[in-house]
């Protein structure tokens, strides 16, 4: 029972499928006091760069504004396009300002994210709507969590900025007996400075929200160790599947090599244990091949088969050991082996001019030169494994 509460607790980490599909869905992890906080820079550094030009423009337009024109004062059809006319100059003049405010607020989150698009994340959920899942989410942890964030942000920021009033209480005081031109810019400057202030108390914030975020993100995506083993098989397929398309890969290969050893040219056999059949043909192979290969039981069904299609069988313990070991279906035998194979091939075709012929009968060869490294009868246990076992 213990184990199968575990199976059922996200203890896991999520795998690289499901942080790819949250994404897809939309579902990635978002800071809004990095977004807060880049927006406010970006508006604080456009003001610095574009303030004395928003200056300029501003007197120039309420110099407008406030300039009385017989013109207007007698035609009053020509008020709203005149005001018209002033709105237009205004967006104008702020456009650049807006533009880099916007830009900023729609690609800061992909400094957490990058590029996201999601369409997912558009569609209406009915399951917001429900009352009851409402409450319970404005009671959860999750809502006490964004409430201390509040408070806490609401503290730093106060405090930041109480500090500031109180530090800076007797510039405040002296602004009200300077004259406009002197009052004006020790108020610029008392307002940047209280701004910088609130901003490094905002990036002690966004330096804390981030990687919770982040923590957040990936304890919501955790697994259960029963999601972990429904994935694999879902990736990977059911073991019991791939082992019978494995059984059933292995039995298609069998019976498309036991068709081959029909066209073998000849069946070398150690006699017992091993039975490579061999096939050549000098004008489309550089050397000959293995076609079919067994130990055992598979090598006892492939010396049936070739006798009963008459294919010759010749009892080379050394030979087979070797061409068993180093080569695989479809593949042309080692270089070490051609003289081995050749006089074999030789006897072969010889035999069969016997056959179809008749004349002198050729002598089986003995004493092939088969290399000892090639041969696991002459190797190390270590080196030859259970191959070496019984290799008569």
């Amino acid at each position: 029972m213990a184990d199968q509460d575990s199976d059922l607790e996200k203890t896991e980490s999520p795998s690289q499928r499901k942080l790819d599909k949250a994404r897809e869905e939309g579902q990635v992890a978002r800071s809004r006091e990095l977004s807060t906080f880049l927006v406010m820079m970006a508006g604080g550094a456009g003001l610095w760069v574009m303030g004395s030009h928003f200056a300029q423009s501003l007197i120039e337009m309420l110099h407008q504004g406030l300039t009385l024109d017989r013109q207007l004062a007698f035609n009053t059809e020509q008020l709203l396009p005149h005001l018209r006319d002033m709105s237009l100059d205004m967006l104008l003049v702020f456009s650049p300002f807006l533009l880099l405010v916007l830009l900023v607020a729609a690609f800061s989150p992909m400094l957490m994210n990058g590029w996201l698009f999601s369409t997912k994340a558009l569609a209406p959920k009915f399951s917001k709507l429900d009352p009851i899942a409402g409450i319970a989410r404005m009671f959860s942890m999750n809502s006490l969590v964004e409430l201390l964030k509040a408070i806490g942000k609401t503290l730093i920021v106060g405090t930041i900025g109480a500090w500031v009033v109180w530090h800076n209480r007797e510039s405040v005081m002296l602004l009200i007996g300077e004259p406009v031109t002197r009052s004006i810019p020790h108020l610029g400057s008392l307002i940047w400075w209280s701004f910088a202030a609130i901003m490094m108390g905002m990036l002690i914030i966004v330096a804390i929200d981030v990687p919770f975020q982040l923590w957040e993100h990936h304890k919501k995506l955790k697994m259960t160790k029963e999601e972990v083993r429904q994935e694999s098989k879902e990736t990977e397929g059911d073991p019991q599947v791939k082992g019978r398309i494995r059984s059933m890969q292995r039995e298609i290969a069998r019976r498309r090599m036991m068709s081959a050893i029909p066209t073998a040219d000849v069946v070398v056999t150690n006699p017992t244990h091993y039975s490579v059949a061999l096939k050549y043909s000098e004008n489309k192979m550089r050397a000959p091949i293995v076609v079919a290969k067994g130990s055992h039981l598979l090598a006892a069904r492939i010396k049936e088969i070739a006798a009963e299609h008459r294919v010759p069988i010749l009892e080379a313990p050394p030979l087979a050991r070797a061409l068993h070991k180093h080569t695989d279906l479809g593949e042309a035998i080692p270089e070490a082996l051609f003289n081995a194979v050749a006089e074999v091939l030789a006897y072969v075709y010889q035999l069969k001019r016997y056959q179809q012929q008749g004349g002198t009968m050729p002598q089986m060869p003995h004493e092939l030169p088969v290399p000892k490294e090639l041969d696991p009868a002459t190797q190390t246990p270590k080196e030859s494994g259970s191959e070496a076992d019984n290799p008569s």
